[in-house]
């Protein structure tokens, strides 16, 4: 799957945005599309934190084991996780705008077995349309909950 970017703009400092986006403990409270967080490893003191996160997909519940393996405070965060023969990386990257905080995520998938690539050969726009939605609708979660 290629990569997919997308950002939001958020009436608030990074600061804030910040202490939202790395709360996920608590973002079953901030972001509707997951239904459970489990906290797996505690990070040192953000790196490393690793968790299993449920969410709905296809009007099913999909679970997947995630962990932060990079991050500077206020400035980005890298989310991995490994799953049916692919690699999946989340990025958040926050930056200054003048409306307060640019919050862009992007997605990527690096596909590595022969069944994921022939997954992704039949199925991959839809899969890729889904993840598009879910993404805006996280963006757009984040917003809310920053702005209240």
């Amino acid at each position: 799957m290629q990569g997919i970017e997308l950002s939001i703009n958020i009436s608030a400092p990074r600061e804030k945005v910040w202490s939202v986006i790395t709360d996920i403990e608590n973002s079953v409270n901030t972001i509707s599309g997951i239904r459970k967080i489990e906290i797996l490893e505690k990070g040192n003191p953000f790196i490393g934190l690793k968790w299993r996160e449920t969410r709905e997909m296809f009007g099913k519940e999909a679970t997947e084991v995630m962990w932060i393996h990079n991050a500077e405070e206020n400035n980005f965060y890298n989310v991995r996780a490994e799953s049916h023969g692919s690699r999946y990386y989340t990025d958040f990257y926050l930056k200054d705008s003048s409306e307060g905080c640019a919050l862009t995520m992007k997605f990527t998938a690096e596909i590595e077995s022969f069944g994921a690539r022939l997954v992704n050969f039949l199925l991959g726009w839809m899969f890729k349309n889904a993840t598009i939605k879910a993404l805006e609708k996280d963006l757009e979660d984040i917003k809310e909950a920053v702005e209240k």
